[in-house]
Protein backbone atom coordinates (compact mmCIF):
# COMPACT_ATOMS: atom_id res chain seq x y z
CA UNK A 1 0.00 0.00 0.00
CA UNK A 2 2.99 2.83 0.72
CA UNK A 3 4.16 1.92 -3.18
CA UNK A 4 0.27 2.41 -4.33
CA UNK A 5 0.63 6.05 -2.05
CA UNK A 6 3.76 7.40 -3.35
CA UNK A 7 1.97 7.09 -7.02
CA UNK A 8 -1.13 9.22 -6.01
CA UNK A 9 -3.18 6.61 -5.81
CA UNK A 10 -6.16 6.85 -2.98
CA UNK A 11 -5.86 3.60 -0.96
CA UNK A 12 -9.67 3.42 -0.10
CA UNK A 13 -10.43 3.19 -3.87
CA UNK A 14 -7.25 2.71 -5.34
CA UNK A 15 -8.48 6.13 -7.36
CA UNK A 16 -5.56 8.50 -8.37
CA UNK A 17 -5.66 11.56 -6.61
CA UNK A 18 -5.86 14.83 -8.42
CA UNK A 19 -6.27 18.26 -7.11
CA UNK A 20 -7.65 21.20 -9.42
CA UNK A 21 -7.01 24.97 -9.02
CA UNK A 22 -9.55 27.53 -9.51
CA UNK A 23 -9.34 28.56 -12.98
CA UNK A 24 -8.99 24.75 -14.23
CA UNK A 25 -12.60 24.06 -11.79
CA UNK A 26 -13.98 27.27 -13.93
CA UNK A 27 -12.91 26.27 -17.51
CA UNK A 28 -14.91 22.62 -16.08
CA UNK A 29 -17.83 23.67 -14.41
CA UNK A 30 -18.61 27.30 -16.15
CA UNK A 31 -17.23 27.73 -19.23
CA UNK A 32 -17.27 24.22 -20.41
CA UNK A 33 -13.97 23.95 -21.67
CA UNK A 34 -13.56 20.73 -24.26
CA UNK A 35 -9.74 20.39 -23.04
CA UNK A 36 -11.54 19.08 -19.61
CA UNK A 37 -13.94 16.58 -20.96
CA UNK A 38 -11.70 13.39 -21.27
CA UNK A 39 -10.68 14.30 -17.28
CA UNK A 40 -14.06 14.77 -16.15
CA UNK A 41 -14.85 11.54 -17.85
CA UNK A 42 -11.96 9.83 -15.53
CA UNK A 43 -13.29 11.67 -12.44
CA UNK A 44 -17.15 10.51 -12.91
CA UNK A 45 -16.00 7.19 -13.47
CA UNK A 46 -14.26 7.39 -10.19
CA UNK A 47 -10.70 6.08 -11.55
CA UNK A 48 -9.45 9.79 -10.37
CA UNK A 49 -10.80 11.45 -6.95
CA UNK A 50 -10.64 15.38 -6.93
CA UNK A 51 -9.04 16.64 -3.25
CA UNK A 52 -9.53 20.31 -2.17
CA UNK A 53 -9.36 22.19 1.16
CA UNK A 54 -11.75 24.76 2.32
CA UNK A 55 -9.34 27.36 1.08
CA UNK A 56 -10.73 26.19 -2.47
CA UNK A 57 -13.76 26.38 -2.15
CA UNK A 58 -13.75 29.91 -0.33
CA UNK A 59 -11.71 30.97 -2.99
CA UNK A 60 -14.11 29.21 -5.91
CA UNK A 61 -17.23 31.20 -4.16
CA UNK A 62 -15.16 34.45 -3.93
CA UNK A 63 -15.15 34.22 -7.29
CA UNK A 64 -18.24 32.70 -8.78
CA UNK A 65 -20.11 35.92 -8.41
CA UNK A 66 -17.91 38.38 -10.51
CA UNK A 67 -18.38 36.08 -13.34
CA UNK A 68 -20.38 36.10 -16.30
CA UNK A 69 -20.85 33.30 -19.09
CA UNK A 70 -23.15 33.65 -22.28
CA UNK A 71 -24.66 37.35 -20.83
CA UNK A 72 -25.55 35.73 -17.90
CA UNK A 73 -24.94 35.13 -14.14
CA UNK A 74 -23.17 32.46 -13.06
CA UNK A 75 -25.32 29.95 -10.74
CA UNK A 76 -22.80 30.20 -8.13
CA UNK A 77 -25.53 27.90 -6.24
CA UNK A 78 -25.76 25.40 -8.95
CA UNK A 79 -21.32 25.14 -9.56
CA UNK A 80 -20.19 25.14 -5.45
CA UNK A 81 -23.55 22.20 -4.69
CA UNK A 82 -21.62 20.17 -7.64
CA UNK A 83 -18.07 21.09 -5.91
CA UNK A 84 -18.82 19.63 -3.01
CA UNK A 85 -20.90 16.48 -4.40
CA UNK A 86 -17.62 15.41 -6.55
CA UNK A 87 -14.79 15.93 -3.95
CA UNK A 88 -13.29 14.77 -1.53
CA UNK A 89 -12.86 17.62 1.19
CA UNK A 90 -9.10 16.96 3.43
CA UNK A 91 -8.27 19.60 6.16
CA UNK A 92 -6.09 21.84 5.26
CA UNK A 93 -2.17 20.77 5.47
CA UNK A 94 -0.08 21.38 8.23
CA UNK A 95 3.36 22.13 8.28
CA UNK A 96 6.29 21.10 4.92
CA UNK A 97 4.83 18.39 2.53
CA UNK A 98 6.40 14.76 3.46
CA UNK A 99 9.25 15.59 1.83
CA UNK A 100 10.02 18.92 2.62
CA UNK A 101 12.56 19.70 -0.95
CA UNK A 102 9.80 21.76 -2.19
CA UNK A 103 9.89 25.48 -2.80
CA UNK A 104 7.48 28.22 -2.38
CA UNK A 105 5.74 29.03 -5.18
CA UNK A 106 5.91 32.53 -6.23
CA UNK A 107 2.41 33.46 -5.80
CA UNK A 108 1.13 33.00 -2.41
CA UNK A 109 -2.91 32.77 -3.36
CA UNK A 110 -1.35 29.31 -5.54
CA UNK A 111 0.83 28.14 -2.72
CA UNK A 112 -2.47 26.05 -0.99
CA UNK A 113 -2.75 23.68 -4.51
CA UNK A 114 0.70 22.62 -4.31
CA UNK A 115 1.09 21.91 -0.47
CA UNK A 116 -2.52 19.45 -0.86
CA UNK A 117 -0.78 18.08 -4.39
CA UNK A 118 2.34 17.13 -2.26
CA UNK A 119 0.33 16.41 1.66
CA UNK A 120 -1.89 14.59 -0.58
CA UNK A 121 0.58 12.43 -2.97
CA UNK A 122 -1.61 13.30 -5.58
CA UNK A 123 -1.23 12.30 -8.95
CA UNK A 124 -1.50 15.30 -11.02
CA UNK A 125 -1.75 19.42 -10.08
CA UNK A 126 -4.11 20.22 -13.16
CA UNK A 127 -3.60 24.08 -13.21
CA UNK A 128 -3.65 26.95 -16.14
CA UNK A 129 -1.58 29.32 -14.01
CA UNK A 130 2.17 30.02 -15.20
CA UNK A 131 3.49 30.13 -11.03
CA UNK A 132 2.01 26.75 -10.20
CA UNK A 133 3.17 25.57 -14.07
CA UNK A 134 6.26 26.54 -13.04
CA UNK A 135 6.69 24.04 -10.02
CA UNK A 136 6.59 21.33 -11.90
CA UNK A 137 10.35 20.21 -11.82
CA UNK A 138 10.29 20.44 -8.31
CA UNK A 139 7.28 18.53 -7.49
CA UNK A 140 8.06 15.89 -9.90
CA UNK A 141 10.75 14.38 -7.40
CA UNK A 142 7.44 14.27 -5.02
CA UNK A 143 5.50 12.46 -7.14
CA UNK A 144 3.17 15.22 -8.38
CA UNK A 145 3.45 16.03 -12.10
CA UNK A 146 2.12 19.50 -12.66
CA UNK A 147 0.30 20.40 -15.71
CA UNK A 148 -2.58 21.91 -17.87
CA UNK A 149 -5.39 19.52 -19.05
CA UNK A 150 -4.58 20.42 -22.62
CA UNK A 151 -0.36 19.07 -21.44
CA UNK A 152 -2.23 16.20 -20.25
CA UNK A 153 -4.18 15.15 -23.16
CA UNK A 154 -1.16 15.24 -25.38
CA UNK A 155 1.27 12.88 -22.50
CA UNK A 156 -1.26 10.52 -21.87
CA UNK A 157 -4.54 10.72 -24.50
CA UNK A 158 -7.83 11.15 -24.53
Amino acid sequence: MQQQEAFGVCPATDAAVVVLDTNVVLDWLVFEDPAFRPLARRLAAGAWTWHATPAMRAELADVLPRLRWRDNLIDCEHVLTFFDRRVRMIDSPVGPPPQAALRTCRDPDDQKFLDLACHQQARWLFSRDRALLEMARAARPLGVEVLSPAQWLRAYGT
